[in-house]
């Protein structure tokens, strides 16, 4: 059973390229999803309190038998916890229900500068990360101004996820990562409502491969460093997104991709849209 490849994170931890998302499955989907998804060979799995499925992933990881150290487990907390106490406990309430004692990855789920807190969010997550409590720091749909913000406070995350795929690229969002070492992880990789995979430069690259266009995409992206996390409870399409690191695209084949952008049209505008 192969595994997929890791990136070394700013804190050290080694967070693989590419994962298993689970919104929106309930505790019982995720639970039978989960423990498929280890079983498959998955690593990674990304969950958040806004999910209302962290029970469930829990009971995931507890069928799978895997040793705890094997895995890397994310999730996310809302807006009403923004603020350093706050954070630890949203930290205690995920803990509790994944039945981890530590987290790999916490991210702030939203920025949602209204509010004025998302630099003490990622402030408290890094004090967890002092206690040992979480891995690494993460950021999720933080702009560069946001993740700016967050710099200029002195902490870095080590992780941005931001709604990424062919047709959103979000070009300069990963220069501002790149620039600051900050990895990027692409959340709907595969695009929304299945458009994406019909494209015709997708198909053809396809067909040229045997592969799936689900593969192609989700070649594209952990190609070229960014960790995808796309959705499935299928067997066969989990092992499919999978089974991406045998083969590679041309240059031509990832420029083909680049010329489906179709610019900031459907990304969640994370300056009013927050949870």
């Amino acid at each position: 059973m192969a595994l997929a490849p890791t990136v070394q994170l700013r804190s050290g931890a080694h967070l693989p390229l590419l994962g298993l998302g689970t919104w929106p499955l309930d505790d019982d989907e995720a639970a039978a999803t989960v423990g498929r998804a280890i079983e498959t060979g998955y690593r990674l799995i990304d969950t958040a309190e806004n999910y209302r499925n962290e029970k469930g992933v829990g009971e995931g990881i507890r069928r799978s038998g895997i040793a705890r150290e094997e895995l890397f487990v994310t999730t996310k907390f809302n807006r009403e916890h923004h603020g350093r106490d706050g954070v630890r406990r949203a930290f205690e309430t995920s803990a509790r229900l994944l039945g981890l004692e530590y987290i790999d990855l916490l991210l702030v789920h939203w920025p949602n500068p209204d509010q004025g807190h998302h630099v003490e969010a990622v402030q408290g997550i890094a004090d967890l990360l002092e206690q040992g409590l979480v891995r690494a720091v993460g950021t999720s749909n933080y702009k560069p101004a946001h993740l700016q913000q967050v710099l200029d406070a002195g902490v870095v995350p080590d992780v941005n996820q931001i709604q990424l795929d062919p047709q959103r690229p979000r070009i300069e969002d990963r220069a501002f990562h790149d620039e600051h070492g900050i990895v990027t992880e692409s959340w709907s990789p595969l695009g929304q409502g299945g458009g994406l995979l019909q494209e015709s430069a997708v198909v053809a690259i396809a067909e040229t491969h045997g592969l799936t266009p689900a593969q192609v995409v989700l070649r594209w992206h952990v190609q070229q460093g960014l960790v995808a996390i796309p959705k499935s409870s299928d067997p066969n399409r989990l092992a499919q997104n999978l089974d991406v690191f045998g083969f590679e695209l041309s240059a031509e084949e990832i420029a083909s991709l680049y010329t489906l952008d179709t610019g900031q049209a459907e990304i969640v505008d994370s300056d009013e849209f927050g949870h």
